[in-house]
């Protein structure tokens, strides 16, 4: 190894906080049949440094799922700036995927590590579509009762076994997980919207849209509020509603387990 690879194999991992619109990709992970959020990140780094790693992920979203702030890290072999990064990458992202902030790790990070992560579900309860929310919310055509939603979501709160709360493809054994914050509200946004915002530790496949489904089931009114421990209990699948469409996920926030450094811009908007 020469002077210039020993230096390289020292430098920082870069960490990009990155929002994109899900629509159009076969989720984040990499595919060899897919348009992948991940596969443009690695094109566009590479573009630039081509000897940088693969990106890591704090999460793998679904195809359709969107993100305002999903860190992903790799180890470049280049020194540049966090703002160069930023801006370089920003020209050759499409125009559906921004990093909207860069930062530095230490070597190798992975934003697997994380503290907590926020996701919010959109659902848009309207008998007519609104094109400005087509791809991004789901519309259900019932009238929804929220105090009875939000009721049903204050039982998810806490540490349970959430086993009958993840999809067919997760066959994890361990299926405890804490949830800090379940809240169903008035869309920030927009008024006419109700948005599900779940907030944990960690998740199972799907646990989001199947909480999501399950609340908007009981809002109207082809669940009562039993089914949630009632699934706690008997840990069973089918005592819970259906499972949300991707359209109205949203990755919003992942606290990192690590502090990171030379921030780009200092705060992401």
């Amino acid at each position: 190894m020469n002077a210039a690879d020993d230096a390289a194999s020292t430098l920082p991992s870069v960490v990009l906080d990155v929002a994109y619109d899900g629509r159009g990709f076969s989720g984040f992970t990499r595919q060899t049949n897919g348009k992948t959020i991940a596969g443009c990140l690695d094109e566009a780094i590479r573009s630039i440094d081509p000897d940088a790693s693969l990106v890591r992920a704090a999460s793998r979203t679904d195809a359709g799922v969107h993100a305002k702030q999903h860190p992903v890290a790799f180890d470049p072999t280049r020194d540049l700036s966090t703002r160069s990064w930023t801006l370089a990458l920003n020209e050759r992202l499409p125009d559906q995927i921004a990093v909207r902030r860069a930062r530095r790790a230490p070597r190798l990070f992975d934003p697997r590590h994380s503290l907590w992560k926020r996701y919010r579900y959109v659902v848009l309860p309207a008998h007519s579509r609104d094109p400005l929310w087509h791809g991004r919310a789901w519309r259900v055509h019932e009238r929804l009762n929220q105090i009875v939603m939000q009721e049903a979501a204050a039982q998810l709160i806490g540490e349970h076994d959430f086993a009958a709360f993840r999809g067919a493809r997760d066959e994890r054994k361990f299926t405890v997980r804490r949830l800090v914050r379940v809240e169903v509200r008035n869309g920030c946004s927009d008024a006419g919207t109700l948005e599900i915002e779940v907030t944990g530790t960690a998740f199972l496949y799907k646990m989001v849209r199947i909480i999501a489904g399950t609340l908007v089931d009981i809002g109207r009114g082809r669940l009562d509020v039993g089914a949630i421990p009632r699934a706690f209990a008997s840990r069973n699948r089918t005592d819970l509603g259906m499972t949300a469409p991707a359209d109205g996920l949203y990755l919003e926030h992942v606290e990192l387990a690590v502090d990171t450094f030379d921030d780009w811009p200092e705060r992401a908007n």
